[in-house]
């Protein structure tokens, strides 16, 4: 219900989908105009006053409600006229959200993520308690593994491209509140001889021999273990960003500061589905992820992202 840009939206999400998730029969719209578009090869069935007549036609069972905005009366009744019959109603975030596991940020309206991030998501204290604990033996161990590492890799950095071994640099954390994170060295020296800002890429020409290794790995990740002993990362959790680019990013992508709702993470959901964002465009989608995890964290959610991730490291996907 709504062909326009919410409705193809959805639609471009199902033609992606192998095997599709439904029976995507066509589109229900009040705007006559929309008989003359092109809808990818699917049909304008009608308006809300043929809404019932279509679906006893065509045997509908669910419909997706992607109208943003003020809805037309009618169009609300006929709605929940298909209910009383039995037809389930989705709004298009939510169906978009269950299939593929991230939000529409472009398709949000700010009372929704109100609702989703202040009303719906109450972190339970023995979460937030558990998590704490999660990290605080992670962190160990994982500085205990960074020990051990860092007379190897320390000396690959220096006999590659001399010193330093390790870099800080400011990042945001929970609540915008800036810590600095502690890496090894991947990237020649005065990379940002400029002052500037810059993406990291896949490929990123800066990269030293040794640093790519390191990053296939992940084993220039393993210095902030000490970041999460102090509390200012947590095992997972969305990917610590730049001040310079979150200013830039909130400026170009909707709703970018809610990311830091959350303690930033060594790894998180959009690494897993996604990877790195070297753009605008990569940022927007890696949020749409990152805000599916803070309305959905838990437990068994965060033990799959870790589980993902040593699979990562073990098949050398790292960028």
């Amino acid at each position: 219900v709504g062909a326009a840009e919410s409705g193809r939206t959805i639609l471009r999400v199902y033609q992606k989908l192998t095997p599709p998730p439904f029976n995507l029969i066509g589109f229900i719209d009040d705007d006559p105009s929309l008989r003359q578009r092109d809808l990818d090869g699917f049909e304008l069935l009608g308006d809300s006053r043929s809404l019932l007549a279509v679906i006893r036609q065509h045997e509908i069972t669910d419909l997706i409600v992607a109208i943003l905005g003020p809805m037309e009366g009618s169009m609300f009744q006929a709605i929940l006229d298909a209910q009383e019959q039995g037809v389930a109603i989705t709004r298009m975030p939510v169906a978009y959200e269950e299939l593929l596991g991230r939000l529409p940020i472009n398709h949000l309206e700010s009372d929704w993520v109100l609702r989703s991030f202040v009303d719906e998501v109450r972190t339970p204290p023995l979460y937030s308690i558990s998590k704490r604990i999660i990290d605080v033996v992670g962190g160990i161990i994982g500085c205990a593994f960074f020990l051990l590492i860092f007379p190897w890799v320390g000396a690959a950095i220096l006999i590659e491209t001399g010193r330093p071994v390790l870099f800080t640099q400011a990042r945001l954390g929970k609540g915008g509140k800036p810590y600095h994170v502690l890496k090894f060295r991947t990237m020649i020296q005065d990379a940002e001889a400029d002052g500037e800002a810059h993406w990291a890429e896949e490929g990123d020409p800066r990269a030293t021999l040794v640093g790519r290794f390191l990053r296939r790995t992940h084993l220039d990740e393993f210095p902030q273990f000490w970041n999460v002993l102090k509390g200012e990362m947590s095992l997972v959790g969305p990917r610590p960003e730049r001040p310079e680019l979150v200013i830039d990013l909130q400026d170009q992508i909707p709703f970018y500061r809610s990311r830091l709702l959350t303690k930033p993470g060594i790894t998180g959901w959009a690494q897993v589905n996604y990877g790195k964002g070297a753009s605008v465009e990569g940022s927007a989608e890696k949020l749409e992820y990152d805000l599916y995890y803070i309305k959905h964290q838990n437990l068994l959610l965060d033990l799959w992202i870790v589980l993902q991730t040593l699979w990562s490291v073990v098949s050398l996907r790292g960028v």
